[in-house]
């Protein structure tokens, strides 16, 4: 893909290097400066490859939040998520004097997971884990579904789970540049440039060099490379199961209006839908769901006749005649051990700090992500959510933390 022009570093030594200044690179550079607050601010540079973000997964992602996982810990942190989401403008407000901090458009339509006849019993546990936890999810079986819902076909569904608030959909890239804009108020420095070694010294990272040829002192580098995240454990000696993994997105208009507030729904297929104006995007695992190239955005139009308009079909009857009004390809940075979170320090490169793997979730885990990695490095462990599950330590172990809910 096209980078635009390199731009060298104002220094040739930092305390922290974030490698990709996306969603969660700029989230991590944000909850390092709040918390750095009336005390010694690290000195923090970010570098991201294209600040364009036209192909970063932020920007081609589906921007929504939900609540409705397997894993408590997950519940959590979209809860958290959710509550930054709704905050944001507030939040934003003292980084943008003048004019109006981005307001993210929220979409509070919540999520419809459909549910199998044999998956009932498992998803009423989750239903109860997740209300335990605070969340307004409700199991409703397939009558009370249907009269929430007339458009859609229940026959073959043992109910459906519904996220009837703080879940929905928001603007991505207005998270990603308010959090961008917070770090640079706060001191850090961002940089168009793409890292393209690391070098080490007594088992840590000493120094990085840049494609421009600079060789930048570090004392810490923070792993947020998306998809890329291999590529920069490479140059550290590391691995991680993280690869790029495509998601084919399509926009479509229907001839049958779909009334009042139409959540974003789940289907036994794995395909889901939901409102964008007078409009639905729609997506779905591909049957190509393998890892992909990093520079791989070529879409698959065959995925929506093929597989995407006739799981819609049978689930919702009124769309029968669709037109396609445009599509995108974006990448998951998916975890192939267990689509969850790798999150903490390497045990032997101790300056090496993972953020990677979020497998599709790390828009709307960004707000706790960010947080959570700005406190193991101030402040040496997690003062608010516990993200010890996402330690690196499974990886090497082969000890996955699965988690079920998986679009």
């Amino acid at each position: 893909m096209p980078i635009p022009a390199y731009h060298p570093p104002r220094k040739a030594a930092y305390d922290i290097v974030i490698v990709g200044g996306a969603v969660v690179g700029s989230s991590v550079a944000y909850w390092l400066g709040e918390n750095s607050r009336g005390g010694a601010a690290p000195s923090i540079l970010v570098v991201e490859r294209d600040s364009s973000y036209e192909f970063s997964s932020t920007a081609l992602s589906t921007s929504a939040i939900r609540q409705q996982y397997s894993n408590p810990i997950n519940v959590k942190i979209s809860q958290f998520g959710v509550e930054v989401v709704r905050g944001f403008r507030e939040r934003m407000a003292p980084f943008f004097p003048g004019e109006p901090a981005p307001d993210l458009g929220f979409k509070e339509y919540g999520y419809l997971y459909c549910c199998s006849p044999d998956g009932v019993e498992a998803a009423k546990a989750r239903v109860e884990m997740q209300r335990d936890l605070g969340a307004e999810t409700v199991f409703l079986e397939p009558g009370p579904l249907k009269d929430h819902f007339p458009w859609l076909n229940v026959e073959d569904l043992g109910g459906g789970s519904w996220g009837a608030a703080a879940e929905g959909w928001f603007d991505s890239m207005g998270l990603l540049n308010g959090f961008r804009r917070g770090a640079r108020a706060l001191g850090a420095e961002y940089i168009d440039n793409a890292v393209t070694g690391l070098v080490l010294n007594k088992g840590k990272v000493a120094a990085m060099t840049l494609a421009t040829g600079e060789r930048i002192a570090c004392g810490l580098v923070v792993n947020a490379a998306g998809p890329r995240a291999q590529q920069v454990c490479a140059m550290a000696g590391l691995s991680i199961p993280v690869a790029p993994h495509k998601r084919y997105s399509f926009v479509f208009a229907s001839g049958t209006p779909i009334p009042g507030k139409m959540p974003n729904v789940i289907d036994l297929s794995g395909t889901f839908v939901r409102p964008e104006g007078e409009l639905f995007l729609t997506g779905n695992t591909p049957v190509d769901n393998g890892p992909a190239d990093y520079d791989d955005f070529r879409i698959r139009h065959e995925e929506f006749e093929e597989h995407i308009w006739p799981a819609l079909w049978h689930r919702i009857p009124c769309f029968d005649a669709l037109r396609v009004q445009t599509c995108w390809t974006g990448h998951y940075e998916y975890n192939m051990l267990d689509h969850n979170g790798i999150v903490g320090f390497h045990p032997e490169v101790t300056n090496f700090m993972f953020a990677n793997g979020f497998s599709g979730h790390g828009l709307q885990q960004s707000p706790a992500v960010g947080r959570a990695v700005s406190e193991l490095i101030l402040f040496g462990g997690f003062r608010t959510l516990d993200l010890s599950p996402f330690a690196y330590a499974r990886i090497p172990a082969n000890e996955p933390f699965l988690e079920e809910a998986v679009i």
